[in-house]
């Protein structure tokens, strides 16, 4: 690495909670599961993508049942994804009014906006269990796998109250604390992005 080179902040080794006592315990659990869930999801995609593929070659002929794995592992990927992003303050966000605010200004905002996005999360949670039942009910089965279709959109509900949760842990740390947080462990504001020549 150069001098002038700048470093970039690896997030991915083990996360400490900012949040104190119980609530910090169940940030870390929520962390660790995110974590197992996207990891294993990647690879097992990789794999079979790759297992696919060499059958292909080989055989003359791709796994019947790769486009259904790889279908249940980009739910899995996607719903696992959105708890990591709110986790690590990634999510897209539209700043300019909210940047012009002062301190104290984007304090308030911030803990209205994980409030309302917990709501909104767990609103979604309830209607994609509802959905969850629906698809139970109908009795739909994967052609390939053979078991039932309402088994691969867990997931979703799972995803949503995760995302929930985090942001409901990020509204509580900006409560008890004096800076503003985009999530409990990431502290708002805008990394220097100029290199120097």
């Amino acid at each position: 690495m150069s001098e002038n080179s700048q470093e970039i902040e690896d997030d991915t080794g083990h996360y400490e909670s900012g949040l104190p006592g119980f609530l910090g315990t169940i940030d870390v659990w929520i962390s660790k599961i995110e974590a197992v869930m996207l990891a294993a999801g990647v690879l097992l995609m990789a794999i079979n993508t790759c297992a696919n593929v060499i059958a292909r070659f080989v055989f003359s002929e791709g796994l019947f049942f790769s486009g259904e794995i790889n279908r249940i592992l980009i739910i899995l990927i996607t719903f696992a994804g959105i708890g990591y992003a709110a986790r690590h303050g990634r999510h897209i966000r539209m700043s300019a009014l909210y940047d012009a605010f002062p301190t104290k200004g984007r304090k308030v905002l911030m803990i209205i906006i994980a409030l309302f996005t917990s709501v909104v999360m767990f609103f979604l949670c309830y209607y994609s269990f509802e959905y969850i039942q629906t698809l139970h009910s109908r009795g739909r089965i994967l052609p390939a796998l053979g078991f039932e279709i309402w088994w691969i959109y867990i997931w979703a509900p799972v995803g949503f109250a995760i995302t929930g949760i985090q942001y409901l842990l990020t509204a509580i740390k900006n409560f008890t604390t004096r800076d503003v947080y985009l999530s409990t462990g990431v502290i708002d504001g805008y990394a220097d992005t100029e290199t120097e020549v």
